[in-house]
């Protein structure tokens, strides 16, 4: 039987060396904002609403460019599920604030990656070997 596949697609801002992270409420792991997928949603579409839900800002569609996809073993998660983050730059307008949802937001640097989930620590990795994130 194949594993549960968990599709996500997640916003990454990387700002003097550290990228943006956040902390849903009841939860105490960090995670690259963003988030599954509902219904037939395009990767674009889902980041719009997700960041939009969580960070109450808007991103600049004409800005958005795909970074990479990552897939890993879901953390915490019984079953054997993977995650599949289709990440995603893009430029924003508006304030970064946490939602309701969201309990605490942070910027990470290379140094705090076991803070994240298997799936955003491949990113964090790409961004260290690209001598983006400090």
């Amino acid at each position: 039987m194949a594993a549960e596949l968990i599709d996500t697609v997640a916003w990454v801002r990387v700002e003097g060396g550290r990228i943006l992270c956040a902390r849903p409420r009841g939860k105490d792991v960090f995670y690259i904002p963003g988030g599954k997928r509902e219904g037939a949603e395009s990767d674009l579409e889902t980041l719009l609403r997700e960041i939009e839900e969580e960070l109450t800002v808007v991103l600049d569609t004409a800005s958005a460019r795909h970074v990479a996809t990552y897939e890993a073993e879901a953390s915490g998660v019984p079953g054997g599920a993977v995650v599949r983050m289709s990440c995603y730059t893009a430029e924003y307008r508006g304030t970064l604030s946490a939602s309701s949802e969201i309990a605490e937001l942070a910027w990470f640097s290379y140094a705090h990656r076991p803070l994240v989930p298997p799936v955003d620590q491949l990113l964090f990795d790409d961004l260290r070997a690209g001598g983006e994130l400090t």
